[in-house]
């Protein structure tokens, strides 16, 4: 089993959507299916006969052995994760890497973004929904670290503003709403904020508690899927 590799970068080709990579290791060749990201940044600054390090998540086949490279672990893990579901196959997993990065993809699944997540190649209705479903549970914690993060930010540049989310998160309970869905529409509506209105205190804590009701009762039913 190949866990990492270290070696020369010897040639780049591009075959259909597929991105590879040819690695010198040893006086051995290895043919590395890589993220198109990672691709373009070799080939823009036509890095070759320099040494790349790739995290590997070696496939095998009955007819065929199969490598892909990662800049990092977590690419690699998440990878690995996105393999574990029904139905998603290896150049589904590297379609969604090589157009959303791993925050982004987190992000989508807390939002329930499934227009970003069927904008991805071979990823249809029934699968956004299959990798939203499994992908939350699998990454709960990533999830909660990124609702953090986003109040965290504005705790610390917008410290009234905060003040408001905490109030409208109370009226909101107040009103019966659910905290699951009021725990997944703050992120949303901090999001959505228009920064140079906050700077001018054109927001006031009415707008905001009527765009968060709008939002929860045109998305309540999604929400709580």
């Amino acid at each position: 089993m190949i866990s990492w590799i270290n070696g020369r970068l010897v040639d780049l080709w591009q075959t259909n959507q597929k991105f590879f990579a040819l690695i010198d290791c040893q006086g051995l060749g290895y043919e590395i299916q890589i993220l198109e990201p990672f691709f373009l940044k070799l080939k823009t600054n036509q890095i070759s006969n320099k040494n790349i390090t790739l995290w590997i998540k070696h496939i095998k086949k009955e007819d065929s052995d199969l490598l892909f490279g990662f800049t990092s672990k977590e690419q690699k893990n998440f990878f690995i994760e996105i393999l574990s579901i029904r139905g998603v196959g290896s150049q589904i997993g590297m379609g969604i890497l090589n157009k959303l990065s791993i925050s982004e993809i987190i992000n989508a699944i807390n939002t329930q973004n499934k227009k970003l997540i069927c904008s991805v190649p071979g990823v249809g209705q029934k699968m956004s929904d299959r990798l939203i479903l499994e992908l939350k549970s699998k990454f709960k914690s990533e999830i909660e670290f990124e609702e953090k993060k986003v109040k965290d930010e504005f705790d610390i540049k917008n410290p009234a503003i905060n003040k408001m989310i905490e109030d409208i998160q109370l009226t909101l309970q107040s009103l019966n709403y659910k905290n699951k869905e009021i725990n997944l529409i703050l992120p949303i509506i901090i999001k959505e904020l228009d920064v140079l209105a906050i700077k001018e205190n054109n927001l006031s804590f009415e707008n905001l508690l009527k765009l968060a009701i709008d939002y929860l009762d045109n998305d309540s039913s999604n929400l709580a899927r």
